[in-house]
Parts: structure tokens; C-alpha cells; sequence
């Protein structure tokens, strides 16, 4: 495959990572009919909220979704999707409460590279899982990419990267996919080792006391430098996030944390 764009201006602003886990990592799918019913809520949602899919899996006890979020509608996609699945779950086996996690986890995509990374990662999970061969299984955006296929997934802006020849694309994605790593490991997706940009965005405010994480702007040079390498001792933060949540360059802010580190090391 050819050298891809190190960042893209589309993904960089509203494409999204969102993990959604059953309260207490409890299964909120129980059969295919609770999997198929959670489809149908995902397509309801696209309808009213405009927003693309460009890779998703539904596990028995969480959902991958990979989204672009085109109205920054966020807050409401999710609240509906849970909601809507969880009045069907509650009144199927009759029970009452939330069933997904109270917050659910996002991080924001900022390359082509990790975006790829991610939709092979998000449709390996059945293998990783020892469940089902990747395209064996039903509940994931695989097969709309190995058919052509358009019922849930936005299939042409990934393939495009691949190859402008659908054909082609469709080989490439698939071999791809089937590698198990390529420069990035599966665990870099894993929300457990990294802050969500909900979580880093509290942990800065509440660290600084602040109310807006983009007053850090205004502050004078040298006070900002310390700010901004004391933001990224915070653990699971990373410089990608705080570029997004700072409004600052990424190289600005590396070259602040690398000339912070040789002070302290002279």
C-alpha cells in the first residue's frame, strides 16, 4: 500500500474512537436478536444525527464504534443509542437501570495511519476473542467492505485510501486486515492505558483549577511552557490529545516537553 498523508484535516477534527461497555463489563447482548436490534438503533441514529460509521463490532459486552462526526452531535449519537437500546434490553428481560457504563470513552483520531490501525483493530476483535474468523461474523462492518455494501457503514472515504480503483481497494483492505500488526500494536486502542479526551480535558482543568482548558493560551510564555509539560506528566495523556484540547501545535508542544527534559537532565 502506498505511503499514506501523515494527518488529514477530515479526521483530524471530528473522527472519533467510542467504547461502549456493559455496566460492570456485564454482556448486554445476549442473543443475535439483541446484536440485530442494536444495528437497527445505530441506522436510527445515523438518519437523525447525519453522522458517518467508518468501522464498528458489536461484543457480547461492548460496541466499538469508529465515527465521524460531521455536526459535533456527540453527546446526543450516544444518550440516544443508549437509551434506545437500553429501554429494549430492560423491557426484554425485565430488569430496570442503566446497562452501559456510566461514561462512555472516546479519543480522537488524528492520522490516516491510526485510523487504518483502528478499523483493523475494531474488526479483529471477534478473532482476538477467539469468537468468530473475522469474516465469519455478522455484527461488524468487515463484510460491507469485502461486498461493496452500504447498510450501516460509509465504506468509500477508507477504501479510497487504499486504492481509487474499487477492485483493488477491496483486495488491499482485505490483506490489511489480515495482518496481525504492522507499526502499531492492538493494545494502542486499548482505553485502559489511555485517557479518554473526556478525562484528560477534567484531569487539566481540575488540575490547574480552571474552568477552560484554552485559557492556557493566554498565559505568558514561560508560564505556559511549565504548564504544558506539567500536562503531559498526567498519565495516559498524550501529545496528540493535548494538541486537540490546548489548541496548540503538536510540534510546539513536544519541543516544550523535550526542552523541558534536557534542563532537568544537565
Amino acid at each position: 500500500m502506498s505511503r499514506l498523508a501523515r494527518s488529514n484535516s477530515k479526521i483530524r477534527t471530528n473522527a472519533y474512537h467510542i467504547l461502549l461497555r456493559g455496566i460492570n463489563k456485564q454482556d448486554i447482548f445476549l442473543d443475535k436478536y439483541d446484536k440485530d436490534k442494536f444495528t437497527k438503533c445505530l441506522i436510527e441514529t445515523k438518519e437523525k444525527y447525519n453522522y458517518s460509521i467508518y468501522s464498528y463490532v458489536i461484543m457480547n459486552n461492548h460496541v466499538h464504534l469508529n465515527i465521524y462526526d460531521k455536526e459535533d452531535s456527540m453527546s446526543k449519537i450516544i444518550h440516544k443509542l443508549c437509551t434506545s437500546y437500553g429501554m429494549y434490553f430492560n423491557k426484554k428481560y425485565e430488569r430496570v437501570g442503566h446497562i452501559f457504563q456510566n461514561r462512555f470513552k472516546s479519543i480522537g483520531i488524528d492520522t490516516e495511519e491510526y485510523l487504518l490501525n483502528l478499523v483493523r483493530y475494531i474488526h479483529r476483535n471477534p478473532e482476538k476473542d477467539g469468537i468468530s474468523k473475522l469474516n465469519k461474523y455478522k455484527w461488524s462492518s468487515y463484510n460491507e467492505y469485502i461486498n461493496n455494501s452500504k447498510f450501516i457503514t460509509d465504506i468509500d472515504f477508507i477504501l479510497d485510501l487504499f486504492d481509487t480503483n474499487r477492485t483493488k481497494a477491496i483486495e488491499k483492505f482485505v490483506q490489511y486486515n489480515q495482518l496481525v500488526d504492522r507499526l502499531h500494536s492492538d493494545a494502542e486502542y486499548e482505553f485502559e492505558s489511555r485517557l479518554s479526551d473526556e478525562d484528560a480535558n477534567y484531569c487539566i482543568k481540575k488540575m490547574l483549577n480552571i474552568t477552560n482548558v484554552f485559557e492556557i493560551q493566554n498565559y505568558e510564555k514561560t508560564k505556559k511552557c511549565e504548564i504544558v509539560y506539567k500536562i503531559s506528566q498526567i498519565v495516559g495523556i498524550s501529545s496528540s490529545q493535548m494538541e486537540r484540547l490546548l489548541g496548540m501545535n503538536k510540534r510546539t508542544i513536544q519541543r516544550i516537553i523535550k526542552k523541558h527534559n534536557e534542563k532537568n537532565n544537565f
